[in-house]
């Protein structure tokens, strides 16, 4: 076993490159921390980790299985949260890195949650709305036993989005007996969602963006960008000034909602 791998990386659920990559970080930052290795091991895997099988009725008559998952990394600091992914190449061991990612996140923030992080094995953009309800109200009844707003509480993620969070409201509300808004983040603002939240992953990139800008001393109307995603790297040249154009018109454009279904990243 190379000395970069988890313990036992090869026999464990998790066993995927993004799992790795996420288990490389943290053996980066333990060693820079001088963390005791008998800590190590049980920090980075998940607390909890649950795998579904997803049976829904398509519009064609058939019935086809898909395959969801949640996991729960962190439980010391509180109750978990995280995004819920619908997309096709999605794992266990992807789903358990972003987990362990959004421990960190909500550790470094200071908030009073650890990570968790779940989804589907599916391509949303090729269902149609009927099926994406299915899967979605399947999915949260699958996982009514291991959620609740002092346990884990989900949010939206890439492939999924506030009619979807709306769905998971609904499913668990009826589950319950009475309207349990809180146990999903991204919903939509007229049952309880917070305004601003669909632009907050953009607005936050574009701080950043601006902040190291400042410190760079660089003049964002003499900039182009590079933008990378899952797929690799694209380089795109964007005119000069495009930087200093997101920066005006941001504050004008943080609290138009749209109410559509449009299933681009919400992020988390």
């Amino acid at each position: 076993m190379d000395a970069r791998d988890p313990p036992n990386s090869s026999a464990t659920i998790y066993d995927d490159e993004v799992f790795q990559m996420a288990c490389e970080q943290f053996r980066v930052i333990a060693d820079y921390l001088n963390i005791d290795k008998d800590d190590r091991e049980w920090a980075t895997y998940p607390k909890r980790a649950i795998a579904v099988t997803l049976p829904v009725h398509m519009d064609d008559g058939s019935t086809k299985a898909f395959q969801g998952y949640r996991v729960q990394h962190h439980i010391a600091l509180g109750p978990t949260k995280g995004g819920t992914r619908f997309a096709p190449s999605l794992s266990m061991g992807e789903t358990a890195a972003l987990a362990m990612w959004m421990s960190w996140k909500c550790a470094l923030a200071q908030l009073p949650y650890g990570g968790a992080k779940g989804g589907v094995a599916i391509d949303p953009t090729k269902l149609s709305r009927n099926e994406l309800e299915a899967v979605s109200r399947r999915y949260m009844q699958e996982m009514i036993p291991f959620v609740g707003p002092h346990t884990d509480i989900m949010g939206p993620d890439m492939g999924t989005n506030e009619q979807i969070m709306a769905w998971f409201m609904d499913t668990y509300s009826v589950y319950m007996g009475y309207a349990v808004n809180e146990i999903v983040t991204g919903k939509p603002v007229a049952i309880g969602g917070t305004e601003g939240r669909r632009e907050a992953t953009g607005r936050g990139a574009v701080y950043l963006i601006e902040r190291a800008m400042n410190m760079l001393k660089m003049d964002p109307e003499k900039c182009t960008a590079v933008h990378r995603n899952r797929a690799g790297i694209r380089q795109r040249r964007v005119c000069g000034g495009s930087v200093a154009r997101v920066q005006k018109r941001r504050q004008s454009h943080w609290d138009k909602r749209s109410h559509g279904s449009d299933l681009q990243s919400e992020g988390n």
